[in-house]
């Protein structure tokens, strides 16, 4: 706590201050620390203590014999425990995050038994609701072999309209009250860019891609309550896991309207680094061109989110030749050539960094050709991003080092896609498959996030997984292609610096050094010495966001303005 102070007459107070030199208890302490962080050269600094200033930044890292601050503002000794830079989640999806958390979560289901008997639960608990939403379901997890079906979510649901995203959001499961609310009848096509999966000719309850506006037309809309306690939801669950800079991978115009609403009330307490959906909701939000840092740094719109195909789990990642489990099937394209490139350049004329989703190697491809196109006119400190990039011709990947562009990826994609993706492209196509050494030693940045909620957004099982390339039962044994791996060293760099590269925030966070803000953890052990399992378990004790804590765990979080 703060010392207590004398008061002095007004009089006396204004002739100590014109005499006496700036205060020596402006910053704070925190000591007794083991911490470990990098600098800009991705090499690792060690320290044992943190001064920070009154704006919540970095004063100076302290080792062994450095002399503190003799009379700071406050002091807290963190009694010989770890501390780490915050984790940067390069790649993730606030408010479904938030949204996913307070409805149906399907995620830990096994089977479609397992699904049903858990959507019925949540039916019965949820009756006064007009529609049951959720999400999380995964018919690979399930091993079904096919995509379930309308009846089979009747049998759970009766007539209750139900709507169910897959886990990874490029499809949904509809029941058949659903479909009927939405209009959906035998006649109803599969629209550009989508497709409906169909059952003996008639829609079976599964669509991908932009079939999914079908029925989402129909959803209720999330009223203002309902989007404040998604955010606050998702909020939490973000700095627990020890993240305290996110990218918002497609913010809709409510959802910056929510981030303004929450800055407004102080109740900010993650830095936002927001990539609009589409070009339209960037010139609604922002304006003309990137808003500033907002909310004490915590919020930016900066970019602007594109979509160029699907997921490999529903078949919709667009690939260059068909599918190996789905012949006939390559993918779904989402935009042409001249739609990608009127959308890259309306947003690149107005300094938008633009974040383009692209999985199969064909969607690779064409995000590829359409920046060497783009780069000689919207030159500079663009810093291109391809997200996911996790299906990539071999011959492409020379390209990822051109122009600047940042390789946005989430290791443990690779860890949960591993069987899918052999099935669905065979062995003799894998050779560019989730390749993050290629991708540096080809000269391209790498960011590492989570996807979340399509993944966990723990960050520790990412850093895990992109060292060994196994997931958490310690699988394949060696690694799944693991001349793709890259050192722990790199993993936590793409986490941290390079994470808040990639989003144009790496002069205020990513590192501790003085200057920076006080991003930090305080975990339960050294990340640099835990074994990959013990790494994967690493429990966040503290975590603190422009020097003041956010998050205690067994004791809530801290609100902003609480200080300490």
């Amino acid at each position: 706590m703060p010392e207590t102070r004398v008061r002095l007459p007004v009089s006396l107070a204004l002739i100590a201050a014109l005499l006496l030199p700036s205060p020596a208890f402006a910053d704070a302490l925190v000591e007794n620390i083991d911490g470990m962080t990098l600098d800009e050269k991705g090499d690792v600094v060690r320290f044992n203590g943190i001064v920070i200033g009154a704006d919540g930044k970095v004063v100076k890292l302290l080792k062994r014999g450095d002399k503190r601050p003799e009379r700071p503002e406050w002091k807290e000794d963190l009694k010989g425990r770890t501390v780490i830079p915050g984790m940067i989640d390069a790649h993730g999806h606030f408010m479904e995050l938030g949204f996913r958390a307070l409805a149906l979560d399907l995620s830990a289901t096994t089977s479609l038994a397992d699904a049903q008997a858990a959507i019925h639960r949540y039916a019965l608990e949820n009756a006064t609701r007009p529609w049951l939403i959720g999400g999380g379901w995964n018919q690979e997890t399930w091993n079904l072999g096919r995509f379930p079906t309308a009846a089979e979510l009747d049998a759970a649901t009766g007539d209750k309209p139900t709507w169910l995203t897959r886990a990874d959001g490029h499809a949904g499961w509809a029941n058949s009250a659903a479909m009927k609310a939405a209009g959906i009848t035998a006649a109803t096509k599969s629209p550009p860019g989508g497709r409906i999966e169909l059952v003996a000719g008639k829609p079976g309850g599964v669509f991908v891609d932009a079939a999914m506006a079908l029925i989402e037309k129909a959803l209720p809309k999330p009223t203002p309550r309902d989007r404040n306690a998604a955010f606050i939801k998702a909020q939490d669950i973000l700095l627990a896991t020890g993240i305290t800079a996110t990218a918002d991978m497609g913010t809709s115009l409510d959802d910056w309207m929510t981030y303004r609403s929450m800055g407004d009330q102080g109740a900010l307490r993650v830095r936002i680094m927001s990539y609009s959906a589409g070009v339209d909701v960037a010139l609604q939000a922002a304006g003309t061109g990137p808003t500033p840092w907002l909310y004490g740094d915590k919020l930016r719109m900066g970019g602007i989110k594109l979509y160029l195909d699907g997921a490999l789990g529903s078949r919709g990642a667009w690939l260059k030749a068909p599918y190996a489990d789905a012949p006939g099937n390559s993918g779904l394209p989402f935009l042409s050539d001249a739609q990608l490139l009127n959308s890259i350049a309306r947003g690149s004329m107005d300094k938008f960094q633009l974040a383009i989703h692209a999985i199969g190697d064909r969607a690779n491809q064409q995000v590829l050709d359409a920046i060497d196109e783009v780069s000689d006119t919207y030159n500079g400190d663009r810093r291109w991003r391809i997200e996911h990039a996790q299906i990539v011709d071999p011959a492409d990947l020379p390209r990822f080092g051109k122009h600047g562009i940042i390789a946005s990826m989430q290791p443990v994609h690779q860890t949960s896609d591993r069987v899918m993706a052999e099935a669905r492209l065979g062995q003799a196509r894998l050779a560019g498959a989730y390749a993050w050494k290629s991708m540096l030693a080809n000269g391209a940045k790498l960011a590492f996030g989570s996807d979340y909620p399509v993944e966990s957004p723990n960050p520790f099982a990412g850093w895990a997984a992109a060292f060994t390339r196994q997931d958490a039962q310690g699988q394949p044994f060696g690694g799944w292609r693991p001349e793709e791996a890259v050192s722990r060293e790199q993993a936590w760099r793409a986490f941290t610096l390079d994470a808040a590269y990639a989003g144009f925030g790496e002069k205020l966070f990513g590192r501790l050094a003085p200057g920076m803000l006080a991003d930090f953890l305080v975990v339960d052990r050294d990340p640099l010495l835990a074994s990959p399992t013990e790494l994967r378990g690493t429990v966040v004790l503290e975590t603190w966001v422009g020097g003041q804590r956010m998050f205690r765990r067994g004791q809530g979080e801290r609100r902003e303005g609480e200080g300490r």
